[in-house]
């Protein structure tokens, strides 16, 4: 009887201890389970090296290809006006007459003037030849026969001095007629038929603007400029082929793209000293006169290409203080932080050239929930939506 009620109690001892130990174990795990933190989901997009052009949009200003203002060479009155206002003139066609009269009595003049200095030539020529043979037997003086060849030579330059001036009196009245030095666009006449005009007045009678090509003068950073230069001549930026450089258009007053390329001419070789800046000229087709002088627009300039660049979304960079860049990456479902370093904006990217390496997986979504070294689960988004 004893032995049994001893036997009872050891077994109920050993169950007391083992439930104890169970509860010890399942609250040793419940407390593990709290201390280790929950992965955060976050939005993440894979990123892959490659080759990204380089297109830099700069402000500028359209320029007429050519541009001439139209003033009168000789003084007169207007007779006639050739022209239509606004209408498109070819080189070389009349735009204005100018009284001739005047202009046709000095040629006639100048040509009879002309006449007179050949006859008085002609009659020295015959003097000094009569005196030639008669020097040689010195039967006239030699101051005689001196004066003959003076006199033949200032006859000669008496002449040529005459037909200067007819030819001068010749340009004049072909002055009267004023024809279009260029081809293009006639503006409004700032003079009609009986004004009275001067020769190299300031005023102008009309202008007239060549619209096809057109000039397209944009403005860039000079440092940035210097910093693409240096990168093509290291090889960093390839593609950049002198006279080759194409240049898109955006018209600022409706926003749309210009249907034409454009091709880049050349660049200031000075910087401005107030803006700091340096103007680019590109030259567009304009079939169609769209672009006019004066206008406001936004050029973008193709300005080579990178190899092994990576095209990051504006939303996964962050800034520190010091205006360094860096973004989240998952590496072994941790955060960590990749520094950047930043060519250019493009879009709604950004244009990086170090810090992230091939198929690195960017944090986009819920970067205010983590920070380096968190664990998280990434889930991967569309590049477009990770643009938004």
């Amino acid at each position: 009887m004893r032995s049994s009620l001893k036997f009872a109690g050891l077994a109920a001892l050993v169950v007391l201890v083992a439930a104890c130990s169970e509860q010890n174990e399942g609250g040793g795990q419940q407390a593990n389970a709290q201390q280790q933190p929950q992965a955060t989901p976050v939005g993440t997009v894979t990123l892959n090296a490659q080759t990204v052009g380089l297109v830099e949009e700069m402000p500028g200003r359209t320029v007429a290809f050519r541009q001439a203002d139209i003033r009168p060479q000789v003084d007169g009155i207007i007779k006639e006006r050739n022209f239509t206002e606004g209408a498109f003139v070819e080189a070389g066609q009349q735009l204005y007459m100018i009284d001739q009269e005047v202009y046709l009595a000095r040629v006639d003049a100048a040509q009879a003037e002309l006449t007179r200095q050949r006859a008085t030539l002609d009659q020295t020529t015959k003097t000094r030849s009569r005196y030639d043979p008669l020097i040689k037997s010195q039967a006239v003086s030699q101051q005689t026969y001196d004066d003959a060849v003076a006199a033949e030579a200032q006859a000669k330059a008496a002449v040529a001095a005459a037909r200067a001036e007819l030819e001068q009196a010749r340009i004049d009245l072909a002055y009267t007629t004023v024809t279009a030095p260029i081809s293009g666009q006639i503006s409004s006449s700032d003079y009609s038929e009986g004004a009275l005009v001067t020769a190299n007045q300031s005023a102008k009678l009309t202008t007239i603007t060549q619209l096809d090509p057109i000039y397209v003068d944009v403005t860039q950073a000079g440092g940035r400029l210097l910093k693409i230069k240096q990168a093509v001549q290291n090889g960093r930026i390839k593609g950049v082929t002198e006279g080759q450089i194409e240049v898109n258009l955006i018209i600022d007053a409706t926003g749309a793209e210009y249907p034409h390329t454009g091709t880049l001419q050349f660049s200031d070789v000075t910087v401005n000293e107030t803006t700091g800046t340096v103007r680019l000229r590109a030259v567009f087709p304009n079939p169609d006169g769209t672009l006019l002088p004066g206008m406001f627009v936004r050029g973008q300039v193709r300005q080579g290409h990178l190899e092994g660049a990576f095209l990051v979304p504006q939303k996964a960079v962050m800034r520190r203080p010091d205006g360094s860049a860096y973004a989240y990456v998952v590496e072994d479902g941790k955060v960590a932080s990749k520094d950047l370093t930043i060519e250019q904006s493009q879009g709604q990217d950004w244009l990086v050239t170090a810090g992230l390496e091939d198929g690195a997986q960017v944090i986009v979504d819920g970067i205010q929930r983590i920070g380096p070294g968190a664990p998280v689960t990434p889930q991967p988004v569309e590049t477009a939506k990770a643009a938004e």
